[in-house]
């Protein structure tokens, strides 16, 4: 049956339907396809905001950078180091002290302590106290109690513990007792050098001598450090200073020699028993330098225990103290005058035994007349009346000025604390009271120390030269080579052939009086009894320093040794009864180590 148009135009769209149908639900390819067609802006908007993302971030860490790099960079690099690096100050021991021949005089070594905590204790106070008496031995058990009493905590039990004691105790492994270790300035040579070398108190400050006027010397430069460390807290090597531990080995050496301080202690003590003398005091000084080879005060401390010694004792009265040198000023005298050109060696002048200045009447010790004698003679006599006449030549203006010349107001810049400055009257007290010329003549009316008499009496043994005495030679490593020394000044103050003069006429002196003779040996000296003056001004009644000093060899004078006794008791006590005896026995012992060849 044929179809009509109609019915085969109905025909064919209901195929093409059916067609449509049949590739939309049998091929996914094709849908894919749809898909991708419908989606394709979606590519383009994620890969611009992927892309504005990244460039955000991009420029986030450029700014942070900037910030962390630029902006915020020192204050974060000191932070960085402030983690990394530490400022430590690590134990550094005092330097030693040593003499000039290398005996040490001070150090450090480790020292235990005992201490206890009773409230602490986990056994009753009587075991603790048994167990630890039982090491101890020199406190019992109940002294231990009774101490354990006093407070709950940090009760200080011994010092100095032996090492042997210290572990014994560590084992016994008791709650509330601690051994702790530190170290503590310890003088192997007790008192035999106090005067010199001083002490250090508990806090490791100088408190006198050397140990005070060096601390910053004694102390060394290194204070503190900074070292890097890792995140362990271990110290980096490289990180410490060069040379940290080279100059460890470098020793505070002085001028003085054991050997001499031994016998001139020994000395100086058995005359102060001798005559009860309340105190005395010996100088021994290479006048070439100014070297102190030697300085003893008796009575004197226990640098170890110096806590137990009356505070009078910590001082060095030879450069604290000051007095009236007397006679053994007279040389000096003797020196100014030919300066100045108003007397010379062969002078003569008269000595009535009497001479009255300003209204007051001033006689020999003697209390008699030595008629008319020469230079020599006069310190020989040691005549006041004589060397008032003889400095009456000079005039007051002329002697003033020679006197400023000596320095005796001012300190002799001695490397020891404390020292003070010598007292001279006025140039106008001086000028118009002829009394004070008088006085002064015979070495009364000005006082100094026993330090600055031993420098001027030096610059008559080394040709003129005002030399400053001093006890610190260098610091030495221990093959005792020298790394470092001071430098010490001086000046001329007296001419050579003056100086020279003068020691030869003190060498009569001792001719004279044989107490410090000393057999094919050429000494210059001269004798001191002086009055000590009052607080109020005068003198006190039977008070003197009795004294005596020394210059040698005389051919070729280099040593100064000056011994000066304070309130000798007695009768017989003058300067040549008490102080030259000692200055006798200092000298052979300086000419035996010294090795000093008798003179031809």
């Amino acid at each position: 049956m044929g179809k009509t148009p109609s019915q085969k135009r109905s025909y064919r769209s209901s195929k093409k339907k059916v067609a449509r149908n049949k590739i939309t639900k049998g091929s996914p390819n094709t849908s894919r396809r749809q898909s991708k067609q419908k989606s394709t802006p979606l590519p383009k908007f994620r890969l611009l905001l992927v892309w504005a993302v990244l460039v955000s971030a991009i420029l986030g860490l450029g700014w942070k950078t900037y910030q962390l790099q630029v902006v915020q960079g020192e204050e974060l690099r000191q932070k960085a180091r402030s983690q990394q690096t530490v400022n430590i100050r690590p134990y550094i021991p005092r330097r030693s002290i040593i003499d000039s021949e290398g005996n040490i005089l001070a150090t450090d070594r480790l020292e235990h302590i005992l201490y206890v905590h009773p409230i602490q204790f986990k056994q009753p106070q009587g075991e603790v106290a048994a167990k630890l008496s039982s090491i101890l031995e020199t406190k019992t058990p109940q002294q231990l109690i009774e101490r354990f009493q006093e407070r709950k905590t940090g009760i200080l039990i011994a010092r100095n513990l032996q090492e042997g004691v210290a572990q014994k105790i560590k084992a016994l492994r008791l709650d509330g007792v601690d051994v702790d270790e530190t170290y503590q300035r310890f003088y192997p040579q007790e008192k035999m050098m106090a005067d010199v070398v001083g002490f250090v108190d508990h806090e490791r400050q100088g408190q006198a001598g050397i140990e005070l006027s060096q601390e910053k010397l004694l102390k060394r430069d290194l204070e503190s450090l900074y070292v890097q460390r890792t995140a362990l807290g271990d110290i980096l090597p490289n990180s410490l200073p060069e040379n940290l531990l080279k100059s460890n080995d470098w020793r505070v050496q002085l001028t003085v020699d054991m050997r001499l301080q031994r016998a001139v202690r020994a000395a100086l003590q058995q005359q102060i028993q001798k005559f009860n003398a309340k105190r005395g005091a010996v100088i021994v000084m290479d006048a070439t330098d100014g070297s102190i080879l030697s300085l003893v005060c008796e009575p004197t401390f226990d640098p170890n225990e110096f806590y137990m010694s009356r505070m009078d004792l910590l001082k060095n009265w030879t450069v604290s103290d000051l007095y009236e040198p007397g006679s053994t000023f007279k040389p000096i005298n003797v020196a100014l005058a030919l300066e100045a050109g108003v007397i010379k060696r062969n002078t003569v002048i008269h000595d009535s035994g009497l001479v009255t200045v300003d209204g007051w009447p001033i006689k020999n010790a003697s209390r008699t007349g030595n008629g008319s004698i020469n230079i020599a003679e006069i310190l020989q006599t040691s005549s006041n009346v004589a060397m008032v006449h003889m400095m009456r030549r000079l005039k007051k203006d002329d002697y003033y000025q020679r006197l400023q010349e000596l320095q005796i107001n001012k300190k002799t810049g001695i490397d020891l604390p404390g020292e003070v400055r010598g007292r001279l009257k006025s140039e106008k007290v001086f000028m118009e009271r002829s009394i004070e010329v008088a006085t002064a003549s015979f070495g009364q009316g000005f006082a100094l120390t026993p330090m600055k008499l031993v420098q001027l009496q030096g610059a008559l043994a080394n040709g003129g030269k005002l030399v400053t005495p001093h006890l610190v030679k260098g610091l030495v490593d221990v093959e005792g080579t020298l790394h470092w020394q001071p430098d010490y000044p001086s000046q001329q103050i007296i001419s050579p052939e003056v100086s020279q003069t003068v020691v030869e006429l003190m060498e009569t002196v001792v001719d004279k009086d044989s107490a410090a003779k000393t057999e094919n040996y050429r000494i210059g000296g001269k004798t001191g009894t002086a009055q000590k003056a009052g607080p109020r001004g005068g003198y006190l009644p039977n008070a003197k320093i009795t004294s005596f000093v020394s210059i040698l060899p005389v051919e070729s004078p280099r040593y100064v040794v000056l011994v000066a006794i304070d309130e000798p008791q007695g009768a017989n006590t003058y300067g040549s009864t008490v102080a030259a005896p000692v200055a006798k026995l200092v000298m052979d012992a300086l000419i035996s180590l010294k090795g000093i060849p008798p003179s031809k």
